[in-house]
Order: C-alpha cells, then structure tokens, then sequence
C-alpha cells in the first residue's frame, strides 16, 4: 500500500518472517534500541502500531516523527502509563486508542463498519494473494494448553490454529 514497514521482534527468525513479508526496516529489540534505529533510517515513524501500551508509551514517542500517530491497540505492557505531555506537543503527535471489543455490532464507527470497509479494501488483497494468514503450527484443539505455552514463550511464528478431529 505504498507505506515502508519497520517492525520488531525478539529473535532472527521472526525478523525473517517479516522481511519475507516485505518490512523493510527490521529491529531485534533485545538487542537494538528501535528508538535510535528508526530515528537513523526514516527520522521518525509517522504511524506506530502498538501492542504493548503503558510500557512503551515513553519510548514510542520519542520513536515518532512529527506530526505522528500512535496508534494503541494492546495492552500486553500494562494499562497505566507515564505520558511527556511536552514530548507529544512538541512533536504535534497524536495517541489514539482503539479496540473491537467496545464497539457496538452497528452504526457509526461500528463493527459493522470497519468490516465492510475491510470488505472494500482489504478482502481483495487476499482473494489475490497479496494478504495471508502466517500459521505457525497447527495443533490438536486438545493440546490447546500447550499451544499457549508456545505463545506465551514466543516459539511461534502467526497464529497457531486449533483442529477439530473429526
């Protein structure tokens, strides 16, 4: 869609994955400070997507360019965050918080809404190809257990989907 992708993750391979998926700027956060890098190859991100919310709040907006937007949609790093308010003005920066779940099924800014207008622009890039979902394992719906534990250590790569015998 014409944007250049810089993402992070914790290992090589995942970072793999990513670039094979066409991000261009790629940041192993245990080993880089993704602040510094994105600074030295872009100046500044014009859009974060974070997962993590409080924990990186701080760090985020130093990551952003002016004029900016972080756009919160997890809180895997806590709920209760630390915000330079002087940090965001100087830069012009905007955070925007957003979820699914509180959204109502109808009506403006709805569910509904943002599924058909990923009907619209989203659903032809998969019917073609250019979107897919990335399984990273496919495990028996009685190993579920198991299948969080390997989430939760951060062994998979996508989504791992549950099978029904049948």
């Amino acid at each position: 869609m014409g944007a250049r992708v810089a993402v992070t993750a914790g290992s090589a391979e995942k970072l793999e994955t990513c670039r094979d998926l066409g991000a261009q700027i790629t940041i192993n956060y245990r080993d880089e400070d993704f602040v510094a890098r994105l600074r030295d190859e872009t100046g500044g991100a014009d859009v974060i997507f974070d997962i993590m919310g409080a924990s990186y709040l701080d760090r985020n907006i130093d990551a952003l360019a002016t004029d900016g937007q972080l756009v919160i949609i997890g809180m895997q790093g806590g709920v209760k965050g630390e915000l330079n308010i002087g940090k965001l003005l100087i830069k012009r920066a905007r955070v925007i918080g957003t979820t699914l779940r509180g959204r109502p099924v109808s009506g403006p800014n709805s569910k509904g809404e943002i599924a058909a207008a990923v009907t619209a622009s989203v659903w032809p890039m998969i019917a073609d190809g250019r979107i897919r979902p990335i399984i990273g394992a496919r495990m028996p719906i009685q190993q579920a257990a198991e299948a969080h534990r390997q989430l939760e250590a951060g062994k998979v790569h996508g989504k791992i989907v549950l099978t029904l015998d049948s």
